[in-house]
This record gives C-alpha cells, structure tokens and sequence, in this order.
C-alpha cells in the first residue's frame, strides 16, 4: 500500500536530496573502503560546493576515487576514520599537516556512532588503554581493570547506500556493503540515503528491513553505479587432463 503522506521523503535529485549541507558540517558516510559508497551523493556534496567539512568514515576512499575526491577537491578539515590503509590522499595530507586526522579503533567508533542514535552521551571501553588512544581521555578502573571514557559521535548529515528502499525509507543493504550505514543513518539529524531500487511501501517484508524508516529523511532513487573493485582476486582454474592451471 502506498499513500500520499510517505511521498514527501523521495527526492526527485540529488542536488535536492543535500538541501541544507552546508560547510562547517560533520557528515558521516557509509561505506568500506570502495564498498557500499553513495557515489552520486559523494559526488553531489562536491558540486553542491560546501567546504570546511568534518568527515567521519572508515578510511575516507581509496584509489582516488570515493571520499578521496572530496580529499581532492580540499572540501574537508578533518577526518575521524578508523583505517588509512592504502589511500595516499589521506597519508599525504595528514603528512604535510593539511588535513587533521582522528584514527579511532573501528570498533569504538562505531560504539561512538551508535551511542550518539541510541542517546547515550559517552561510554567506558578496554579498547585503546595503553595506546595513544589513551591520550586526552578519562582513565576509570572498573572491577580492577582500566577503560577510557569515549563520547559519543553525531553528525550533522549521514550519506549512506542501501541496495532497496521504500517510500518511507525502510531500507535493506547488500550484504557487507550494509557496514556503518545502519548506526550513521541513526546518529545524524538528517540521513539521505542513495538507493539503486526503489520501490512502494509494503513491497519489503518486515522482516527483510535492515533499517527502519523512522531513521530516514530523503530518499533519492539512483540506479545505476560504477562500484570499483579495489582489490580484485581470483581463484585458480581446475587443471583440465594434467594441464598446468590458469586463472579465471
């Protein structure tokens, strides 16, 4: 069934999906890596033209593309990430001191995350005691054991993909490419989401939704992506007759 009052969250452009991320913005953004990215959104953000942002994601891009070209264009101030891994737009910048970079543990930050949706204002966790992590923060012994104080991380905007949505904004991702969007979608006072299908309400099972519409605001409709592959690996043919085997 589809009704008139779930229409007002499906935007019919991207341009129209970011109204209102503006710089000076914490936005969050799905993805792992090449992963899951809200490509036209990513893309969206830059020509929108905001600036000075405040990126929190996983490892900001790779290869160049993704988040790297918002690396690229100087649109972002800092970046609270859990992995640099292999981006050289995130090293060199942080190397030359152009770009301020937060390395969080992935796991607390997406406790950081998920705290901030569930309205918990900052939690004690093990992960990082004795670490640089440690630096700056509240120490608590707890039944003898030490654990670091961690606040809680909103954001202005979250920017996820999900592979199905409905007119309400239920939404179900694809596979591994679900990462962080669920617990960004959660802390952002506006979360947009990219959906390849979009479909009416009541065309998703309940029990196939991955995350409530409740946590969703815009909805834009965007079918077709390039989804790099940053890594590509595969396994070897069978040898035929004692052939020597090939790849696939």
């Amino acid at each position: 069934m589809s009704t008139g009052r779930h229409h007002h969250k499906v935007r019919d452009s991207v341009a129209a999906a970011l109204d209102g991320l503006d710089s000076g913005m914490t936005v969050m953004v799905g993805g792992f890596g090449l992963c899951g990215n809200a490509e036209a959104l990513i893309a969206g953000v830059i020509a929108r033209g905001a600036r000075d942002l405040t990126l929190v994601s996983n490892n900001a891009g790779a290869m160049g593309k993704g988040l790297a070209t918002w690396l690229r264009a100087g649109i972002v101030r800092k970046v609270i990430c859990s992995y640099l891994g292999s981006n050289e737009d995130l090293h060199t910048r942080m190397a030359a001191g152009t770009l301020e970079v937060e390395v969080t543990p992935q796991g607390t930050l997406a406790e950081r995350m998920r705290a901030a949706g569930a309205g918990i204002p900052a939690f004690y966790t093990p992960t990082g005691v004795g670490t640089v992590v440690e630096e700056g923060k509240e120490v608590k012994v707890i039944d003898g054991r030490r654990y670091l104080l961690e606040r809680a991380l909103p954001a202005d905007f979250a920017l996820v993909r999900a592979r199905k949505a409905d007119r309400f904004g239920n939404l179900r991702f694809f596979r591994t490419a679900r990462n962080f969007s669920p617990v960004m979608a959660t802390a952002a006072r506006t979360t947009v989401v990219e959906a390849d299908e979009l479909v009416e309400v009541g065309a998703i099972d309940p029990d196939d939704v991955h995350l409530p519409g409740l946590y969703v605001h815009r909805v834009v409709h965007v079918p077709a992506h390039e989804d790099p592959i940053e890594f590509r690996t595969v396994r070897p043919r069978p040898a035929a007759d004692g052939a020597a085997g090939g790849v696939a």
